[in-house]
């Protein structure tokens, strides 16, 4: 789908750039974003590769292994579902810590580790519906809330848009880290609020 869209909207900026007779501010709008892209590409770069580091001497310290066993009691509270001991909850842990740090590129692997993990649990439960023809694989109560809290996530360090802020010129890209706490922690809120309220919605 969102190909057909940005197929779409180039497709139209063509049309309408040829209709007004502005076919030669498209093609230096073009190229001027291409040359950004590559910039902000190499900026972004860097900044993954400074806090992928930081996340792997983390992780080398011991830190990791300490704050994914002090998440435990709140993962036993929003996946009662899950065994404890069980792979997936080690994933999780790892990915709910890495995008609370703001470690997205770090956070993506874990994620799909974690639905794998989840996966195979419904398999062990019996419970697991296979993708076939025609079928498609419906998601359990645990990947429905973990995909929430992903998508929601508090994030203390957020990366991304510092690096953006950063490449543009900001005079402190940092400044929008107070009020990403603050959103985030509502947004978080909020997912964990909803999740208890559906899970509890679907056991009755």
């Amino acid at each position: 789908m969102l190909n057909y869209i940005w197929a779409g909207m180039i497709l139209l900026g063509i049309i309408y750039g040829t209709l007004t007779g502005n076919m030669e501010a498209l093609s230096n709008a073009a190229m001027d974003s291409a040359g950004e892209a590559v910039s902000l590409c190499i900026t972004t770069l860097g900044i993954m590769a400074l806090w992928m580091g930081l996340m792997e001497i983390a992780q080398k310290s011991g830190l990791i292994a300490k704050l994914t066993k002090g998440i435990q009691p709140f993962i036993s509270f929003l996946f009662p579902g899950i065994p404890k001991g069980h792979e997936a909850r080690e994933y999780i842990s790892t990915n709910m810590i890495a995008n609370i740090l703001g470690l997205g590129w770090a956070c993506t692997p874990a994620g799909l580790k974690a639905m794998e993990a989840l996966s195979k649990l419904e398999e062990e439960r019996g419970n697991a519906q296979y993708i076939e023809k025609g079928k498609v694989r419906e998601a359990s109560n645990e990947m429905c809330t973990f995909l929430v809290l992903n998508i929601s996530s508090l994030q203390l360090i957020p990366v991304n848009m510092i690096a953006y802020r950063s490449q543009y010129g900001s005079a402190n890209p940092a400044a929008v880290i107070a009020p990403a706490i603050v959103a985030t922690f509502f947004s978080t809120l909020a997912a964990v609020v909803y999740c208890i309220v559906k899970n509890r919605r679907r056991r009755v």
